[in-house]
C-alpha cells in the first residue's frame, strides 16, 4: 500500500511515521523544503518524546520518505492522508484553507482512482464538501473520501497512536471505509466504523466533553478553596466510581495546546450556525479563560500588588513533554505579569526557543531553575514537568528571596511541603504558610 501524508506537524508526521511503522510505504509531503531537508536527516520539526528513533529506524527501512514534491507523490498514491492545520478563525470557526488547498493540489495531481482520508479535524459535512470539490476538480477519477480523526494527546502522541482506545472511520462508501480498516489493522486496536459526519462529530464531541471535566473540576476546586476541603481528594472519591472515572480530574489552571481551546470554540460555531446556543460549552470555555488567571489573582491577594516584584515562572509549554506554545497559560500570565510591572524570569526544558517568539520581550530566560529562582519574590508553576515535580523543595529556600510558591499544578504533595519553611499556594488545596 502507497500512502501519501499531507502535512508534517503533530499529527501527520506522528502518523506517517507510525503507518511506516506497521509496514506500509509512506511518503510525507510538506511545503517547507528546509524542513523536508531536516526530516530526511531524521530531526524532528516537533518535539515529541521516541519519534526520532522511529523516524530514522523507518527511512532505513525504505518505508518512510520525505518531500516537497507532492504532485509525484499524489499520482503514485494509493491513500492519500490530509493532516494539514485547520486554524482557528477570530469568530472561533475553524480555518480550511490549507485544507482545500490540499484537496486542490490532489485533484490537480491524481491520475488514478483513489481514497483520501482526513485527519485534520473539521466541522461536520466538511468531507462532503471535499467529495463534492473532488467531483468537480478531477472528474477523470473516483476519489472517495473518508474521516479518521485522530486522538492523540502531545507528549505521548507515539503511545498513543500504538495503544489507542480505538480508531474511527467514517465513510459512505465500504470499499474505502475496508480499505482503510486493513491500513490500520495491524495496530491492534478496536475499529470503530460509522458514517462521515458522525465521525467529524465523535472528534469534537470527545475533546468538548473533556474539556468539559477539566472545566468541572476547576470549578469544584475553587469551591473546596473556600470551604476547606482537599480536590485531590474529592477528585479521588469522585473517580473511584466508574460512572465518572478518575482521567482529566486533576484541577490545575486550565487546559490549552492546540486542540481543546480550538475545538470547543469550533464546536459552539457550529452550534451557533444552526441556531443552537450551547450554553454548557460556553460555560466551559469561560470557565478556562478565567482559571488561567488564578495565580495571578492569588498573588495579588496575598502581596497587594505585584509591581518590582520579581516573579521565577517554572514551565512555559501548556503541558509537559512538548515544546507547544498554543493557548498556553503561560501566554496570559506574562501578559498580565509584565502589565502589573513584574519582573519575570522563565525557565522551561524544552519550549523556551518557541516561547521567545510569542511571550512579551520584557520576559527573561534563565538556563536552569535555580537561576530563575535566584532571589525571586514568588515563583508560579505553570506547567507540570517532572523536572519541577522532582524538584527538592529546599531548593525553593535556598534560591529564593522569600520562599513563596504559587503552584498552578498541584506537582507537590501538602505533607512534603510542610516540613519546610515555604508559604506555598496550590489550587483546591489549604495554603502552607511556614514563613516566619
Amino acid at each position: 500500500m502507497n500512502i501519501v501524508v499531507v502535512g508534517t506537524g503533530y499529527v501527520g508526521l506522528v502518523t506517517g511515521v507510525a503507518l511506516a511503522h506497521i509496514g506500509h510505504r509512506v511518503v510525507c509531503v510538506d511545503v517547507d523544503e528546509e524542513k523536508v531537508e531536516r526530516m530526511r536527516r531524521g530531526i524532528s520539526p516537533i518535539y515529541e518524546p521516541g519519534i526520532e528513533p522511529l523516524m530514522k529506524e523507518n527511512m532505513e527501512a525504505n518505508r518512510l520518505f520525505f518531500t516537497t514534491d507532492g504532485a509525484r507523490a499524489y499520482r503514485e498514491a494509493d491513500v492519500i492522508y490530509i493532516a494539514v492545520g485547520t486554524p482557528e478563525n477570530e469568530d472561533g470557526s475553524a480555518n480550511l484553507t490549507y485544507l482545500k488547498q490540499a484537496v486542490q493540489d490532489i485533484a490537480s495531481s491524481v491520475t488514478k482512482d483513489v481514497i483520501v482520508v482526513t485527519k485534520s479535524t473539521v466541522p461536520v459535512g466538511t468531507n462532503h464538501e471535499i467529495k463534492r470539490m473532488f467531483e468537480q476538480l478531477a472528474p477523470h477519477v473516483r476519489i472517495e473520501v473518508v474521516s479518521n480523526p485522530e486522538f492523540l494527546r502531545e507528549g505521548s502522541a507515539i503511545y498513543d497512536t500504538f495503544h489507542g482506545d480505538r480508531i474511527v472511520i467514517g465513510a459512505d462508501d465500504e470499499r474505502a471505509a475496508a480499505v482503510v480498516a486493513d491500513i490500520h489493522r495491524p495496530f491492534g486496536i478496536p475499529i470503530f466504523q460509522t458514517d462521515i459526519r458522525s465521525a467529524e462529530m465523535i472528534k469534537y464531541a470527545s475533546n468538548a466533553f473533556l474539556a468539559t471535566k477539566i472545566s468541572f473540576i476547576n470549578e469544584i476546586a475553587n469551591i473546596c478553596e473556600k470551604v476547606g476541603a482537599d480536590i485531590e481528594q474529592v477528585a479521588a472519591g469522585m473517580g473511584m466510581d466508574e460512572r465518572i472515572g478518575a482521567s482529566f480530574l486533576r484541577a490545575g489552571i486550565g487546559y490549552g495546546g492546540s486542540c481543546f481551546p480550538k475545538d470547543t470554540k469550533a464546536l459552539a460555531k457550529i452550534a451557533a450556525n444552526i441556531d443552537h446556543d450551547f450554553e454548557l460549552l460556553k460555560a466551559v470555555i469561560e470557565v478556562n479563560n478565567k482559571q488561567q488567571r488564578k495565580l495571578i489573582e492569588k498573588a495579588k491577594k496575598r502581596f497587594g500588588h505585584l509591581r518590582g516584584k520579581k516573579i521565577a515562572l517554572l514551565g512555559l509549554s501548556f503541558k509537559p513533554n512538548t515544546d507547544d506554545m498554543r493557548e498556553a497559560a503561560s501566554l496570559v500570565v506574562t501578559r498580565e505579569l509584565v502589565a502589573e510591572q513584574a519582573t519575570v524570569v522563565a525557565y522551561d526544558p524544552i519550549a523556551m526557543n518557541k516561547a521567545k517568539s510569542v511571550l512579551p520581550k520584557e520576559v527573561i530566560y534563565a538556563d536552569r531553575v535555580e537561576q530563575a529562582l535566584e532571589r525571586a519574590d514568588a515563583a508560579m508553576i505553570l506547567t507540570e514537568w517532572d523536572e519541577f515535580r522532582q524538584l527538592d523543595l529546599s531548593v525553593y529556600v535556598k534560591q529564593m528571596k522569600t520562599p513563596i510558591v504559587f503552584d498552578g499544578r498541584n506537582c507537590y504533595a501538602l505533607h512534603d511541603v510542610a516540613r519546610y519553611p515555604i508559604e506555598y499556594y496550590s489550587i483546591g488545596r489549604k495554603p502552607i504558610t511556614n514563613i516566619k
